[in-house]
């Protein structure tokens, strides 16, 4: 019963967000990471089609609208 009541307090506050290639997005400034495997792991590339060294974890940036 505690984890039914867990599940549905957690799907409450969760967003399902879709990236399409293109988007521009705003990226968390994190302390450097060893690991980069993770889920909803991103290639990020610059205005200029330059691709950033590393990929980033999909939680760690939002859309950016203009």
């Amino acid at each position: 019963m505690y984890q039914k009541q867990m599940i549905r307090a957690y799907n409450k506050k969760v967003r399902p967000r879709e990236f399409h290639e293109g988007d521009l997005v705003l990226k968390k400034i994190l302390p450097i990471q060893k690991d980069f495997r993770g889920k909803g792991a991103m290639i990020l590339t610059e205005t200029d089609d330059k691709n950033l060294p590393n990929p980033v974890n999909s939680d760690s940036i939002k859309k950016y609208f203009t």
